[in-house]
């Protein structure tokens, strides 16, 4: 426990979260604050119960990355994360000082969340099912189900506070064009190594504030079940299989 002030950096996946509950008891107490950084909107919800006397904190975390092997990590673009305003902001950016990362603040830490959602809705979806990288949306029917799933997300978003319009939506899309062709994504990585996909997390949160505020969201439906049918991949014995690089 902490006799001071103390930071714990809870960085695992959504689906993780129960196997950290041994290291949030034995570390955390009311001197401790919890750093979520996690994907989706929910970050927050399961972890308090984990560290009750602990403050909590959301982070937006902004960095692509591929494992290539234990210990090299090929870093795609991002060197930041963002948290809502308030005292632990001055507090973080102080700790991460120096170490390559940047804290930043989120005045409107709704619209930011929603607006990351509707980016990895489509980009980590739609790269695990069809086992490509960022070059699939070139094609022009994969970026037309792209915005479908955005423009849903966006609506969910609104009501529940998000500030977005279509033009943030339209955004979004375009932003998806500055990826290199090679990049990849958390949850393609994920399917590849035959790991657990974050789904839940991303469209299946979608889904779920959509049913609570009585909102069709038949894409992001249709992409849950895919996503959660999935079994893992065969390999025929040769181990994970890799992906080529895009020309």
């Amino acid at each position: 426990m902490c006799a001071y002030p103390c930071w714990v950096l809870l960085a695992v996946k959504s689906f993780d979260t129960q196997s950290a509950a041994m290291w949030l008891r034995s570390l955390c107490d009311e001197n401790t604050t919890v750093v979520v950084l996690q994907n989706g909107v929910e970050q927050t919800e399961g972890v308090q119960d984990l560290s009750p006397r602990a403050s909590l904190v959301p982070a937006l975390v902004y960095i692509q990355a591929e494992r290539l092997a234990p210990g090299r990590i090929r870093l795609g673009y991002g060197d930041s994360f963002q948290v809502p305003r308030g005292p632990w902001a001055e507090e973080l950016a102080e700790l991460f000082e120096g170490s390559g990362m940047t804290v930043e603040v989120a005045e409107d830490l709704t619209t930011a969340m929603w607006r990351k959602l509707m980016l990895n809705i489509a980009v980590n979806s739609l790269t695990a099912l069809t086992l490509r990288r960022m070059e699939v949306f070139q094609d022009a029917h994969v970026r037309e189900l792209a915005l479908g799933l955005m423009r849903e997300a966006s609506a969910v978003g609104v009501a529940l506070g998000a500030r977005l319009t279509e033009e943030d939506v339209q955004r979004t899309l375009a932003f998806t064009a500055e990826f290199a062709a090679d990049n990849g994504t958390s949850m393609l990585y994920d399917r590849l190594a035959g790991r657990p996909l974050e789904y839940d997390a991303l469209n299946g949160a979608v889904v779920r504030q959509a049913e609570k505020l009585g909102i069709d969201v038949p894409l992001n439906r249709a992409v849950t079940a895919l996503l959660q049918a999935l079994r893992p991949l065969d390999t025929g014995g040769a181990g994970v299989p890799r992906l080529p690089r895009a020309a």
